[in-house]
């Protein structure tokens, strides 16, 4: 079996690669495992960290229908379309978030229509795609209503996805990941980027500035979960997941102030109070608009999983990428 994975060289491309190395194989619908007999991890840096010989990696804009010719034949089976550009850096540059996020989307889509061999396309979508006002507990199907460019990109390729799939050009499914958090590394321009940084940083002996008051309310999943929940959902039978629609993953409803408590029992006073409070309208503007509950009983019927709480994510954190 064939796997493209876009943003391959990013931090969830190149776990998702490792993890599917590690499995060796996929069960699509039900059926017995298929080999993975190579990954193509696509991006605009090259992919170096994996040095196995069932991976390639290939650099090129994902925007340009040329470059995606190249990446996806017909015996490509499946896709996991992780490329994006992320939530704060959509807001500030509108031409390269539509270019990216929803261009190279479509573009994505238009090249697997005409190759006819109809694969498998696992699309991430977010938590930014709902927003204004919105019930206390948000279902798969809440009237999306995105407030910010970011949310609307993401909107949109969802309703794509649906509509290719639809028409039988490809085998969708659109998995609604929450914020990950903890992200190892450092910051970036996701205007969610302090849920990770309000972790990572005070366990690495830093100092971080958290933007938003201390009772805004997060939709979490750790990157353990998100593979987990990335490869199990690309193995649903297509008919269980056919007529509903996209799909909220679990994950972990915490304000920030119970995640500083977590980190506080967790790891201590001392790396706690690393933490230091500086509002940030833009961030708490974004963040503010997106759901802090989600209704995931559909996901739990389908077999997904979510983190227990989020004790349980600051210590996967610590086990996996916490430098010794």
């Amino acid at each position: 079996m064939k796997i493209l994975i876009t943003g391959g060289a990013g931090f969830l491309g190149q776990r998702l690669a490792r993890k599917l190395l590690e499995q060796g194989s996929l069960a699509l619908d039900g059926g017995a495992p298929q080999a993975i007999t190579q990954i193509d991890l696509l991006d605009v840096a090259k992919a170096d960290a994996l040095t196995d010989p069932r991976v390639r990696s290939l650099v090129g804009d994902i925007a340009d229908p040329a470059v995606l010719q190249q990446a996806i034949g017909t015996d490509t089976r499946v896709v996991f379309h992780l490329a994006a550009i992320v939530s704060g850096q959509a807001e500030a540059d509108f031409d390269l978030g539509m270019r990216i996020n929803l261009d190279a989307s479509r573009a994505l889509l238009e090249t697997c229509r005409a190759l006819g061999h109809q694969p498998r396309v696992i699309f991430t979508s977010s938590v930014a795609v709902y927003g204004g006002a919105l019930p206390e507990t948000v279902r798969d199907d809440t009237a999306l209503n995105p407030k910010s460019s970011y949310g609307t990109q993401k909107a949109i390729a969802e309703l794509l996805l649906a509509d290719y799939t639809r028409r039988g050009f490809v085998d969708g499914r659109v998995l609604r990941l929450p914020t990950i958090s903890v992200r190892p590394g450092r910051p970036n321009a996701a205007a969610s980027s302090f849920a990770s940084g309000i972790i990572r940083e005070p366990l690495n002996g830093e100092a971080a500035v958290c933007p938003v008051g201390a009772d805004t309310r997060l939709w979490l999943l750790s990157p353990r979960g998100a593979i987990q929940a990335l490869i199990a959902g690309c193995e649903l039978p297509s008919q269980a997941v056919a007529e509903g629609g996209p799909i909220n993953l679990p994950g972990v409803s915490v304000t920030v102030a119970e995640m500083e408590q977590a980190l506080r029992e967790v790891a201590g006073d001392e790396v706690a109070d690393r933490i230091t409070w500086q509002a940030d309208e833009r961030v708490e503007r974004i963040v503010g608009s997106w759901p802090g509950r989600w209704d995931t009983a559909r996901a739990a019927g389908l077999g997904l999983k979510g983190d227990r709480d989020f004790a349980e994510i600051i210590r996967a954190y610590m086990a996996d990428d916490l430098p010794r």
